[in-house]
């Protein structure tokens, strides 16, 4: 049976630029998140689950779920995550999963009306500490998938639409671009 062909949503260089621009501006969100617990370390990790599924980064998957698990969340609440089972979580989870998997769904371009339910159901707060997990973990789904292109490049397979160029770019870019921008958001 060949091996599947390459489906995984990757980076281009210039989208690369533009999410490394993005989670830097964004970078204190997260860290409030963090600091603040307002989503719980359980909660925060399902969310970001609940992306990587739907993204498919191997990388990712594998640690969070243990992260997961290290923090509380069940095996069972784990297998329902990674089948996609969001419905299967009390609804004041539920309603965030959904947005989560909307997120990733749409390429990062959730719906005005899906964002508005997020706030109105959580608190602009909240919402803004969901929107920071988000990113984050898009940002790392890409980047184990541009990896994997790569992989599946110097496998012989390349991944359909993706360049060579890009790959390289991006992969290098996380040790140039993304301090570089660290640097001019610091100093700006």
């Amino acid at each position: 049976m060949p091996p599947a062909a390459f489906n995984k949503r990757i980076y281009t260089f210039s989208a690369f630029r533009e999410a490394v621009h993005e989670i830097v501006a964004h970078f204190d969100d997260l860290r409030v998140a963090s600091r603040t617990g307002r989503l719980g370390k359980p909660f925060a990790e399902k969310i970001m689950l609940t992306v990587t599924r739907v993204n498919g980064c191997r990388y990712c998957s594998y640690g969070h779920a243990h992260a997961a698990l290290a923090v509380g969340v069940t095996e069972t609440e784990l297998q329902k995550l990674l089948s996609g089972e969001i419905g299967a979580f009390p609804e004041q989870e539920a309603v965030a999963l959904a947005f989560a998997q909307h997120y990733a769904e749409t390429c990062c371009q959730p719906d005005p009306a899906a964002w508005q339910r997020l706030v109105e159901y959580y608190g602009p707060a909240a919402a803004r500490d969901i929107q920071a997990y988000l990113r984050m973990i898009t940002f790392g789904n890409l980047l184990g998938n541009t990896f994997d292109a790569l992989l599946s490049r110097l496998a012989g397979k390349p991944a359909p639409g993706s360049r060579l160029r890009d790959e390289l770019g991006v992969l290098l870019g996380v040790f140039f671009v993304m301090p570089f921008q660290m640097l001019k958001q610091r100093f700006s």
